[in-house]
């Protein structure tokens, strides 16, 4: 009897799941849209449900799925399968992995969903030849997660890895998190957009106004690496100042950590060269061992947002090896 392994990457506004051959296949996927006015339990139940329509799809046995991988946003308490934590959709010690485990009869495992994709990049992404590797995903916040000896590093209560809080400056901005100076507010896309905008504002004759037809609004996390790459003075000081934000926290990370490699993803990782070139050089700079003498990889995600169903896959078929060993 062959056997599979459902993986869910849940988010606010969908959830992207794959049914997975136990050595790692993809057989078929499905979305579903998800909503914070479905509550905890209409969620589970839809949850479930998808979990069903991925072996149906593929005119699998349900019955042949052992195991259900499940990445979750907010503070997950992976050991207990429960959500401590998710403002968005105002859960609160809430049992996802148990209630899912009810309605699917199948072994549950849960992790925050920032830890899981990092899990998905590490065994089958950018960053699968490494031992130990960072993953930072540069999107409206920062997120990331840690994998050192192919083990995720989540903290008491898997409540660590929470990469875009350290603070980068003392009485900085202030963050929804209630501090102030967080690497989100400067080394984020939401960050780099705003930092595009404030340069627009003081430089009217920027290419920048051009390449948005005059509309501020319009622009985004590339607008400021387009109009660089064309020889604007002012992108280009954007782009050195937001690759000096970046450094700063990548750094931090490296003179403790000291992993392998840190893979970004998000779509300002899609500047390629562009961005790891000087950041390569910046974070070279602020490191306290120089590369030359402890090598460090910085490279782009590959897995895009599959990631999240990849990593739901290998957190799933982990926990199945340990305990039945």
């Amino acid at each position: 009897m062959s056997k599979y392994i459902i993986a869910i990457d849940l988010g606010g506004m969908s959830a992207k799941g794959a049914l997975f051959s136990y050595d790692g296949e993809i057989v078929s996927e499905e979305k579903i849209k998800t909503n914070a006015a479905d509550g905890f339990e209409g969620t589970v139940q839809n949850l479930a449900a998808l979990a069903r329509t991925l072996t149906e799809k593929s005119g699998v046995a349900f019955e042949d799925a052992i195991a259900v991988g499940l990445g979750a946003p907010g503070v997950v308490d992976s050991t207990n399968g429960v959500v401590l934590r998710w403002t968005n959709f105002g859960w609160d010690n809430v049992p996802l992995a148990g209630r899912l485990s009810e309605l699917t009869g199948k072994r549950v495992f849960i992790a925050n969903d920032a830890n899981v994709a990092a899990l998905g990049e590490a065994n089958f992404g950018a960053t699968s030849q490494y031992q130990s590797s960072i993953l930072l995903t540069l999107g409206t916040g920062i997120g990331g997660g840690m994998v050192f000896d192919g083990k995720l590093i989540e903290g008491y209560k898997s409540a660590g890895a929470e990469l875009g809080h350290i603070t980068i400056r003392e009485g900085g901005l202030p963050c929804a998190c209630g501090r102030r100076g967080c690497y989100e507010k400067y080394a984020s896309a939401t960050a780099l957009v705003q930092q595009t905008r404030h340069a627009m504002v003081e430089n009217l004759h920027s290419e920048l106004w051009t390449l948005v037809d005059g509309k501020i609004e319009n622009v985004d996390g590339r607008t400021a690496f387009i109009a660089a790459k064309n020889g604007d003075e002012t992108a280009i000081k954007v782009i050195k100042q937001y690759v000096g934000y970046l450094s700063e926290g990548i750094a931090d990370f490296v003179n403790i950590l000291r992993p392998e490699a840190i893979v970004l993803g998000g779509g300002i990782a899609n500047e390629g060269e562009a961005l790891f070139e000087p950041l390569r050089k910046a974070v070279d700079e602020r490191s306290y061992i120089a590369m030359d003498i402890v090598p460090l990889k910085i490279v782009g995600a590959k897995l895009g947002n599959r990631a999240g169903k990849y990593g739901a896959y290998t957190l799933a078929k982990e926990k199945l090896s340990e305990t039945n060993n």
